[in-house]
């Protein structure tokens, strides 16, 4: 493994943007990404994996660019056989976006772990960039709303993300273990470790409560910088913002600081929020201000650089 090797922390859609700049960044040995399994699911008897999917897809440029999530180029034959025979169609699986949630359940029921299949696709798909779920064991992102507790696939997907959102829960998380690959690379001494602009609640959190992520993050010594996804008072992608609004929080990059604070050294905010810089640096945390909204691929190679650049700078002062 390299030891100037940069670990992303990724959710869906918004962090696979930035980890697409990332492999244009850095060369493939430079780069792990873990991605989040909170939000994997069986429907249908299959095996979902929403956040790694969206990587895998991303970096290896088969995403839908115009839907944002699943395959370019599907066809959505097994779905309509599915309404016709009256089958749940909330979550919409396209034909080919299939063939990969059969691949997946067939392997983990011989016997293959997330880890292993996860590699494998990404293999066979031409990403040389290792993308390793947060753990092999299952966990369940809930979420608790004022009409009750939900998945966080019925929250999203099926309930539009309308419930009022109250709190969140992670099942299982205490018999997770963080993946062996992180540990490994955590212990050759990377040179910085990145949160993507993901949903904070629900993205980044289940990886965090891992037992002994955390720890194992701020052990390695590397520094840790994380992107907001709020610019602007709104988030970008998904139901961050109303979330934050729902518990209670203003949707800002300081409150997005302050979730963080305590954990991260530096955070990457864009040039819309630069007037709230002095505030977050009196949280104790380094500011780099930037332009992060990532319409194209020169936004995401451009972020991508600023953001490597920005944990470079800080590794050299850091005190823990």
């Amino acid at each position: 493994m390299s030891a100037d090797r940069i670990i992303a922390l990724s959710g869906g859609v918004g962090g696979a943007k930035l980890v697409l700049g990332l492999t244009h960044t850095l060369p493939a040995e430079r780069l792990l990404v873990v991605t989040n399994t909170g939000d994997d699911f069986d429907h249908f008897g299959l095996r979902i994996c929403p956040d790694t999917d969206t990587v895998i897809y991303t970096l290896s440029n088969l995403a839908d660019k115009e839907r944002g999530w699943g395959r370019a180029g599907e066809s959505w034959n097994f779905m309509e056989a599915m309404r016709e025979i009256g089958g749940a169609d909330w979550f919409n699986l396209g034909d080919r976006d299939l063939a990969l949630h059969v691949y997946r359940t067939d392997r983990l029921k011989n016997g293959a772990s997330p880890s292993e299949v996860t590699a494998y696709v990404s293999g066979v798909l031409g990403i040389t960039v290792p993308i390793v779920p947060m753990c092999d064991q299952s966990v369940a992102t809930m979420v608790d709303t004022a009409e009750g507790r939900l998945t966080f696939q019925h929250y999203f997907v099926r309930e539009q993300c309308a419930p009022k959102v109250t709190g969140f829960a992670f099942v299982g998380i205490e018999k997770a273990l963080p993946n062996p690959a992180l540990i490994s690379a955590l212990r050759d001494n990377p040179a910085a470790i990145v949160i993507a602009p993901s949903n904070p609640f629900v993205s980044v959190a289940p990886i965090l409560a891992v037992p002994g992520m955390r720890d194992a993050l701020r052990e390695s010594k590397a520094p840790i910088v994380a992107v907001s996804p709020i610019v602007g008072g709104e988030a970008l992608k998904g139901p961050a913002a109303k979330m934050m609004a729902e518990l209670g929080m203003p949707a800002s990059a300081v409150e997005i600081a302050r979730h963080y604070q305590g954990f991260i050294d530096g955070l990457v905010i864009d040039e819309k929020d630069a007037h709230h810089a002095p505030e977050i640096a009196d949280m104790g945390m380094h500011v780099e201000v930037a332009q992060t909204v990532m319409n194209d691929l020169n936004d995401r190679v451009e972020l991508a650089g600023r953001t490597v650049e920005f944990a470079a700078r800080l590794s050299g002062g850091l005190e823990r």
